[in-house]
């Protein structure tokens, strides 16, 4: 009896996963040659992912507006989803802004700017200068549409599919036809995902075996206090922040981070929340939020709601003016804050973002020297974990956020999925065949169900 269940436990890819990312680490740390090389392994993963990214953003958006009973629908989600982003990056700035303010963990380092060598920070500087505000702007358009899906550019890819999704919504009866057949694309590559999805405990071992070994265990040591820091700050905005919002959703934060758990240990080892945005897809789609919500609201937060970077870039920005003796007045801090609010945007998911988003932030202010991210560069990868996942939870609450507010959430099959009566794992494939589509008809008609629990806004 005791074999079996811990059988039907090693069946559960979150428990593959976190078995890869202990692995990881023991070999990382005792066979740090062994683990220096097996970089690839996290890097074949992540690139396995990357190959169905594009696609499967563009089939979603383009399915879920079509399929929309009126473009004025497309804009309101648009709208709601917009001003959630804004408002939650706000708060997770502020947060980030107070928390450091008040530990203070870059005190005391009395690093003096004349004597950082700044030439291994050389490739973050540059991309940086390429991170302003006309830049950002001026990405969105990408200079050929073939090049933003060969290179995996998200958003001028999401900005494809929407004015696609809407001549083909304008079309009317006669673009029926060819949505359905998007739509059992669509099918097909959540079916490849299934597969790789089986190799993620392996990719998660890579990853964490090539960063204990690269950085080793002694570099959480010497920067245990920021590290530390950023981790509490970051599980204080999942837990208060995000647990309130999910409150007055009429939803469990607690039961909805058990339902993503093989999501969330998959974005741990592989630190990109890239790894998993098709399966996160599926998963909010089955919570029973409507798949036109999911498929704008999902693929728009990986570059808009990035809340773990945005807590990120304050603490750390700080924690180089602590470590520097720099001061910054109340008024910089606000003025750092303003900043962040834009060059927070386009992370996208991509492990190492945000550190080019906080070159770009320092840049801009001229107040902390660029090179001071010097000091960062030890400790970054660890760091990128802990806003990956931030990251992750974030996005999945955005969706649930717009789709209860847009009435396009059945209270009655998200609770049933957080309470687990119903398969939500990734680790059986078969399951997910059984998953409903939504075939010729519109999609608010074969997802939303009457909702009979009482209102708890």
């Amino acid at each position: 009896m005791r074999v079996s269940k811990i059988g039907k436990s090693l069946s559960h890819l979150y428990v593959q996963v976190l078995i890869g990312i202990v692995a990881g680490v023991l070999v990382g740390h005792f066979y740090p040659d062994t683990g220096s090389q097996l970089k690839p392994l996290g890097d074949l993963f992540i690139k396995l992912i990357r190959m169905l990214l594009a696609p499967i953003i563009f089939a979603s958006v383009v399915v879920g507006i079509a399929r929309m009973n009126d473009l004025h629908e497309a804009g309101r989600v648009g709208v709601k989803a917009v001003l959630y982003f804004e408002v939650a990056s706000t708060i997770a700035l502020a947060v980030g802004l107070v928390i450091v303010n008040v530990i203070r963990p870059g005190s005391g380092m009395n690093i003096d700017p004349a004597k950082i060598d700044s030439s291994a920070i050389a490739t973050y500087t540059h991309a940086a200068q390429q991170h302003g505000m006309l830049d950002f702007f001026m990405s969105i358009v990408p200079n050929s549409v073939v090049g933003a899906f060969a290179n995996g550019d998200i958003l001028p890819i999401i900005f494809f599919s929407v004015l696609f999704a809407i001549s083909l919504a304008r079309l009317g009866p006669r673009a029926a036809p060819f949505v359905d057949m998007l739509d059992m694309f669509l099918q097909g590559m959540f079916g490849v995902v299934r597969i790789v999805m089986y190799v993620a405990p392996i990719g998660a071992f890579g990853g964490m075996a090539f960063t204990i070994a690269r950085y080793g265990i002694g570099t959480l040591a010497s920067f245990g206090q920021l590290m530390l820091c950023l981790y509490l700050t970051s599980v204080f905005f999942v837990v208060v922040v995000l647990g309130l919002v999910m409150r007055m959703c009429g939803l469990s934060l607690w039961k909805f981070l058990r339902y993503i758990r093989d999501e969330i240990f998959i974005t741990l080892g592989t630190a990109s929340t890239e790894a998993v945005l098709p399966q996160m897809l599926i998963k909010m789609e089955k919570l029973g939020c409507s798949r036109p919500v999911v498929g704008m609201v999902l693929p728009t937060g990986y570059t808009f709601n990035a809340d773990g970077t945005a807590i990120y870039l304050t603490m750390a920005a700080l924690f180089i003016a602590q470590a520097m003796n720099i001061h910054l007045t109340i008024w910089d801090q606000l003025l750092l804050l303003g900043v962040m609010l834009l060059t927070s945007k386009g992370s996208a998911g991509v492990a190492g973002a945000g550190f080019v988003a906080l070159a770009a932030t320092l840049a801009t202010m001229h107040k902390v020297p660029v090179s001071g991210l010097v000091l960062l560069l030890g400790v970054d990868r660890f760091l990128n974990e802990a806003r990956a996942v931030t990251n992750l939870i974030g996005n999945g609450v955005a969706t649930i956020v717009v789709a209860r507010w847009e009435g396009a959430l059945d209270m009655n099959q998200a609770r049933s999925m957080l309470n687990g009566n119903a398969d939500t794992g990734i680790d059986a494939p078969e399951s997910m065949s059984q998953e409903p589509t939504v075939g010729t008809a519109p999609a608010k008609e074969t997802v939303i169900r009457p909702n009979t629990q009482p209102n708890t806004h």
